[in-house]
């Protein structure tokens, strides 16, 4: 007993620090293959060990040698702590695994590596590890199964790397255990262990993952068909133990997750990878279920990833790669999942969301008697279902030709969502702004509310192209203003509200653009190309901005005369808060930037950037931004996105020139528009900033244009900040596109100015 003890200790310092084995493979595998009966499935009894003790005295004791190591690994013992097959047994895993993990790393030395390849492939010939780890699932020791089940994915994976026969005691082991929904511990097992071998094929760096897992769901892809029928079929409140089926459903999700990452990253095309989208009802159902909170919580933030196109970000952080076949079904497939979201909420699906939560303290989240119960929304599940609902009409709208029926379904969903959101939101939502709610719910979660404020744009796009084409939006001006502000969509509002809550700073913009992190590159041009054809709706939109708040003394949107006047009286906005003149003729002198396509940008970005925001299923590539300023373009072309290394570094020096930027502009007047010295002079277009005379304008009626002001100057200093970091090489893209729009923007306020 004690010889063999120190033998697995030396070997397992041996292989931590990667070196070479002096002895046979056969005589390493002795000390590694676990003592497992075969009748019961269970841990060697006491007798068994002391038999296998018995037959290690009548061998050799192996002489290992090891360097001096500093500190000894905690997880070793002394020899007289090794008393327990248990304590033995474990260390025979932790060193498997660590052999294991040292074969697939690129830094072990080759002569080590074949030494260990060799010993772990004896073990799976010979010894069959791989069925004694499966009979170590059903041992009562939860610590000894976990490792073993560690121990197996690994095993596993080496033999999909190696080229091997997958393990067939295991694939029988998954198709006994996975063929229908069972309470046993089994299900779970198989679940952890099928999802570990997914996530090391993302984590490898080899070339071959695509190869690798096609391999891999060969063998388990009418399996997991199987399972996701039988596990969504079951009525929870039959359960027996409401645990059990809570911890396989978690485990499934995870494990869904990587097959629908899989598809996008890796371009597998597997029914598995599709399950969710052909039968997305059985995914939303969980949500009506009596079940834990952080379930449902679960289920809607893996809708919400699944519609973004985001599942799986957090492992897989390369780029979607290019030149692979498209996913012919991708369009197909978001849309069932839309439609199924939309019908479920129209079925009462919020209703059954919950929306408040516990505050958990040291002590746990239990009050004790006499102290005050506090609750709060759980904005977490605000955010992501308001996210999927909006999502889902933008997938719709983009599918639909009718307008009557997206104006329909808009009202009912919006109106629906505005309801659920109303009791959460303190101060509660007034009738007069609707369209802050976006700003109220997704104010501590960046990526999202852009997110959001990108899927109500888009929506407000469809729909403006949709009524175009079969009537005249200048007839109903009127009540078409008042539907998209009555609904919480229109998109002047939701942008003022979101500079509002960043203090109108040009460097939050700066910050956002360069950013790979959120899809606000994408947004804001789309946003762009509208507010230069719609420039007097929201110039009116400013005025009564503020003409509310100076009306009601608060910050509020009302955006149209009908929406901010008194119901009580005949008062209308004052003559000079309208837009004084149209600019047409600014459209006119300017076409390049209205009517004929402006030229496209080539953007440089790393891997990972705002692709993904913009991605979808169907798409064969990445894209990321429309620069095509094409006003009969139906669907908006993307310039692909080409990898940049530098981007990190450019990022680092583009904040400390946007720190500096705003340290020396913060001792200058507020209001002064006066360009910095410094200015370069990068582009000749682009390098005249605002006039005297509308410098002077804009100082002369700051008050009766408060919101309006603001917005401009933001936009001119972030115009100027982009002209300085692209005249220093540190701008991670070309900003020519961007800038020609920006600079469009200034010529159409110059126009306002003057006239006023």
């Amino acid at each position: 007993m004690k010889v063999f003890c120190e033998v697995l200790e030396q070997l397992y310092k041996k292989v931590l620090l990667g070196a070479t084995l002096e002895n046979d493979s056969h005589d390493y595998t002795f000390y590694l293959n676990p003592a497992v009966s075969d009748q019961d499935c269970s841990t060697a009894s006491s007798l068994e060990w002391a038999n296998t003790c018995g037959i290690q005295d009548r061998h050799q004791p192996i002489s290992v040698g090891v360097a001096p190591i500093a500190v000894a690994p905690a997880c070793l013992k002394t020899n007289s702590q090794m008393s327990s097959s248990r304590e033995v047994m474990l260390l025979q895993l932790t060193v498997i695994k660590v052999m294991t993990t040292r074969i697939l790393s690129v830094k072990t030395e080759f002569h080590a590596k074949e030494q260990y390849r060799d010993v772990i492939k004896i073990l799976l010939e010979s010894a069959k590890v791989d069925s004694k780890l499966i009979c170590m699932f059903q041992n009562s020791d939860k610590l000894l199964s976990h490792m073993a089940a560690q121990c197996l994915a690994l095993l596993l994976y080496f033999q999909l790397r190696e080229k091997i026969t997958l393990s067939n005691s295991w694939i029988t082991f998954c198709q006994k255990n996975l063929s229908e929904y069972s309470e046993s511990n089994k299900a779970v097992y198989c679940l952890w262990t099928l999802t570990a071998i997914i996530k090391e094929i993302f984590k490898d760096s080899c070339s071959q993952k695509t190869e690798i897992l096609k391999q891999f769901l060969t063998h388990f892809n009418t399996i997991f068909e199987v399972f996701y029928n039988s596990l969504f079929s079951q009525h929870f409140e039959n359960c027996l133990d409401t645990s059990k089926i809570v911890n396989i459903l978690m485990c499934f999700l995870e494990l869904l997750e990587l097959l629908i990452a899989s598809r996008i990253y890796l371009k597998l095309h597997f029914t598995c990878q599709r399950i969710l989208f052909l039968k997305p009802s059985c995914m939303l159902e969980v949500i009506t279920w009596p079940i834990q909170a952080f379930v449902k919580r679960k289920v809607i933030i893996f809708l919400k990833k699944c519609l973004l196109c985001k599942v799986g970000e957090d492992l897989c952080r390369g780029s979607v790669p290019a030149l692979m076949p498209p996913d012919h079904h991708g369009a197909v497939d978001m849309l069932a999942l839309a439609n199924a979201v939309l019908q479920a909420v129209n079925s009462g699906l919020l209703k059954t969301l919950s929306v408040y939560e516990k505050h958990s303290f040291f002590g746990g989240d239990e009050v004790q008697p006499g102290c005050e119960h506090i609750t709060s929304p759980d904005h977490v599940i605000l955010r992501a279902a308001s996210l999927v609902i909006m999502k889902s009409l933008e997938i719709k709208f983009q599918n639909c030709s009718s307008a009557s029926e997206m104006k329909v379904d808009l009202q009912r969903f919006m109106s629906e969502l505005l309801t659920f959101l109303k009791p959460h939101l303190q101060p509660s939502l007034q009738l007069h702004n609707p369209c802050k709610w976006l700003s109220r719910v997704f104010i501590e979660q960046d990526d999202d509310m852009l997110e959001a404020a990108k899927a109500s744009l888009g929506i407000y796009l469809t729909l403006t192209r949709g009524c175009e084409a079969t009537e005249s939006l200048t007839q109903g001006k009127e009540m078409w203003d008042h539907h998209t502000h009555e609904n919480g969509y229109n998109p002047h509002c939701i942008f003022l509200f979101f500079l509002r809550n960043i203090g109108f700073d040009s460097t939050v913009l700066l910050d956002f653009l360069i950013s790979s992190e959120t899809c606000f590159l994408e947004y804001f041009v789309r946003y762009l190309k509208l507010l230069q054809k719609d420039w007097d709706n929201f110039f009116t939109i400013c005025n009564n901005f503020d003409a509310t708040e100076s009306k009601y003394d608060i910050s509020i949107c009302g955006c149209v005369p009908s929406l901010v006047q008194d119901q009580s009286t005949n008062q209308t906005i004052p003559h000079h808060l309208t837009a004084p003149h149209s600019h047409r003729d600014v459209c006119a002198r300017h076409s390049w930037a209205s009517d004929a396509p402006s030229e496209p940008l080539k953007a440089v970005m790393s891997k990972g950037t705002h692709a993904m925001c913009a991605s979808s299923l169907s798409s064969p590539q990445a894209s990321l931004v429309d620069y095509d300023s094409s006003d009969d373009s139906e669907v908006e072309s993307t310039d692909q996105c080409l990898a940049n290394s530098k981007q990190t570094s450019l990022h680092q020096q583009a904040t400390k020139e946007i720190q500096d930027a705003a340290g020396t502009s913060r001792d200058k007047k507020e209001f002064s528009l006066e360009p910095p010295p410094s200015r370069p002079l990068v582009l000749k277009e682009f390098d005249t900033a605002f006039s005297f005379d509308c410098e002077v304008a804009l100082n002369d009626v700051v008050s009766e244009m408060g919101i309006f002001y603001k917005t401009v100057k933001c936009f001119q200093e972030l115009q100027d900040a982009i002209c300085r970091l692209q005249k220093k090489n540190l701008f991670p893209y070309n900003p020519t596109a961007l800038l020609k729009l920006l600079k469009y923007i200034e010529v159409i306020s110059n126009k306002t100015m003057n006239t006023l």
